[in-house]
């Protein structure tokens, strides 16, 4: 895959008029679109399914958990949509109940181990045993056992969890930041070029894009970077 097939640019913004015209101004440069809560709760998903219909590739970060029927009920529906990616968290039961309804579809399956804008202290709160590197590496195995298509994980476990995912499977990594921008509310992030060498194989970047002067350049200059980090 090229740079272009690897980035995916997150449409974090509150409204369809933002996020259209953000996709006019990309153009043919941007392949790849992420659509998440925020816009999903402004009328993303039939702006999705339109997307997907213009022949962009679709990661819907819609992260599900819930009961092994509704999920494979959802993750049913969502395949029809046309949708590239769909996350869901890394539970073991939940993974085998989408792995199970996605079976005989294009639909990359992604399980969210641990978001990138927590830390040791935000899982201890939440009532984790775990430090977050060490959640990350078995619920990446957990993931690979129920047959998933890949894993969300920061750059920073990227290394340890393709040794444990191989090859084939995707690792998609938010929380990248070129060199010099703001961090924003992430907590463990990565450049794009060091994020590409460390394993990952999807990059998503929003801010950086959709919140610069110039998208198109930002998003531009992001390309170039992962381009020569894959050479």
């Amino acid at each position: 895959m090229n740079a272009r097939e690897r980035l995916i640019v997150g449409l974090d913004v509150p409204t369809l008029g933002e996020a259209e015209k953000i996709v006019s101004t990309l153009g043919d440069d941007i392949l790849y679109y992420k659509i998440g809560y925020q816009l999903v709760f402004a009328g993303g998903l039939e702006f999705a399914r339109e997307l997907a219909q213009s022949g962009k590739k679709i990661f819907l970060d819609m992260k599900l958990l819930d009961i092994d029927n509704t999920i494979a009920s959802g993750v049913e529906n969502i395949v029809k949509m046309g949708m590239s990616m769909l996350t869901l968290h890394a539970y073991p039961k939940a993974m085998k109940a989408a792995v199970e309804a996605a079976k005989g579809s294009d639909l990359c399956l992604l399980g969210v181990t641990v978001l990138t804008s927590m830390d040791e202290q935000d899982l201890t709160a939440a009532g984790y045993e775990y430090d977050p590197h060490t959640l990350v590496l078995r619920r990446a195995e957990q993931a690979l056992a129920a047959g998933m298509g890949g894993i969300v994980c920061s750059a920073e476990e990227s290394s340890a969890v393709r040794k444990i995912v191989g090859p084939n499977m995707a690792i998609v990594t938010p929380g990248i930041r070129p060199a010099g921008s703001d961090k924003g509310d992430q907590k463990r992030v990565m450049t794009p070029a060091d994020a590409l060498k460390a394993g990952s194989s999807h990059l998503v970047v929003a801010r950086p894009i959709v919140k610069a002067p110039d998208p198109k350049d930002a998003a531009r200059a992001i390309l170039a970077e992962m381009d020569a980090a894959l050479r």
